[in-house]
């Protein structure tokens, strides 16, 4: 990708850059709404469906069914709505939300802090992210596994019985899946998973003297801590008040649904056998930010729920002050700009998560533009020949 970032930009309107805190305050005010209605209609069902009346009418079974069924039904759009605030906060953490940095810290620390995300350790380490996407070096997240992370010998150095390292049942491979969808995120907070390998062992987002900080942004960290700490406070308060199992029906299994639905967007955002890693001195910013893809993400619910998150990340990593609301357009502009560059499936959603998950293993050691390899060793996309490096990235 041989443009400047200014004349990527200069290709976008700039009326699309613009931040506007009432629009903001509206979308994050009709997110609460939501989140209040789906409440309020969730309180009716254990004693509509407990009345002798409904259970005369439907049977004990058919009334039980019926529970069941509201209480996945809330589950599913409370989740979505609970993860479409975590964007609202996601945005204030950008400065997208609003001009004002003090109006975006205020909401996303409160938003982020009710849905138990330490906001200003993750904005430091999500900004970095940014600044270093898809860098094998300096990447914050989802960095590849290499071959030699694997204990993997090298191509040409005999036999490689890939099922010996690789030769999971499905069985176990979809424990391992829905493992990584509910607890990747805690675990990245608090043991770097998915992180750089060269940081220290117990490298985490609380810790005010991570190799994640800086000395002058200690007290932010202590700051996040706080609101963690006051949400644990009052979700302990609540549990004495309503008991654990309301607090779980009611938040908990919501607030799982957040971090399942925060996971599959961004490991689909980043991972796909179609997208290049990079190390130096082939990285560059605009090659890190283009190498992410936009995705149909559960179609009107992902855009209407979701803020667009999914649907339009490729213009995010490359202005990410840019509001959700001006994602559609800009990314008209953006991909008739940059052509070829830019990434898009409209595969569904979790059947490019299963393929993702099976397919992108491990990155080979050499050269400087990487592509997952599966299962089998084999490679779905390999670099331009004058970026091959002794024959370690050649198409299997």
């Amino acid at each position: 990708m041989h443009w400047k970032l200014q004349e990527i930009r200069a290709a976008i309107p700039a009326h699309l850059f613009v931040r506007d805190t009432r629009r903001g305050l509206a979308w994050l005010g009709l997110d609460l709404f939501m989140a209040a209605c789906c409440w309020q209609l969730a309180l009716l069902i254990d004693p509509m469906f407990g009345h002798s009346a409904a259970v005369q009418r439907l049977t004990p079974f058919g009334a039980e069914a019926a529970r069941w069924s509201c209480w996945l039904a809330y589950w599913w759009f409370q989740g979505l709505v609970f993860t479409g605030i975590w964007v609202i906060g996601h945005e204030c953490g950008h400065g997208a939300f609003s001009p004002s940095q003090w109006i975006c810290n205020c909401i996303g620390f409160i938003v982020h802090s009710l849905l138990l995300t330490p906001y200003f350790s993750w904005r430091i380490s999500h900004h970095r992210h940014h600044y270093n996407h898809a860098s094998m070096e300096r990447d914050e997240v989802y960095v590849p596994k290499t071959r030699n992370d694997l204990g993997i010998p090298e191509e040409g150095e005999g036999k490689i019985d890939y099922e010996e390292y690789f030769g999971d049942t499905p069985i176990y491979t979809l424990f391992m899946l829905l493992r990584q969808q509910l607890l990747a995120f805690p675990a990245y907070l608090l043991y770097n998973v998915s992180g750089q390998k060269h940081y220290p062992r117990w490298t985490n987002h609380f810790d005010p003297n991570s190799v994640l900080f800086t000395k002058e942004q200690r007290n932010e960290v202590l700051i996040s801590n706080a609101g963690i700490l006051a949400a644990a406070v009052l979700l302990h308060r609540a549990c004495l008040t309503w008991g654990v199992w309301t607090v779980v029906k009611y938040y908990g299994i919501p607030w799982l649904c957040v971090t399942h639905w925060f996971i599959m967007i961004t490991y689909l955002h980043h991972t796909d056998p179609a997208l290049p890693h990079y190390r130096q001195p082939q990285w560059n910013f605009q090659r890190g930010a283009a190498a992410t893809m936009d995705r149909d993400f559960l179609g009107w619910m992902g855009r209407f729920f979701l803020h667009d998150v999914a649907h339009y990340h490729v213009i995010h990593h490359f202005f990410p002050k840019m509001p959700f609301y001006h994602g559609a357009e800009a990314t008209k502009y953006l991909r008739a700009f940059i052509g070829e560059h830019y990434y898009y499936s409209d595969k569904p959603v979790f059947k490019a998560l299963w393929e993702s998950y099976n397919r992108c293993q491990f990155v080979e050691d050499k050269g400087d533009i990487l592509f997952y390899r599966d299962r089998s060793g084999k490679a779905a996309c390999r670099p331009a020949e004058k970026y091959r490096t002794n024959g370690s990235d050649r198409l299997l």
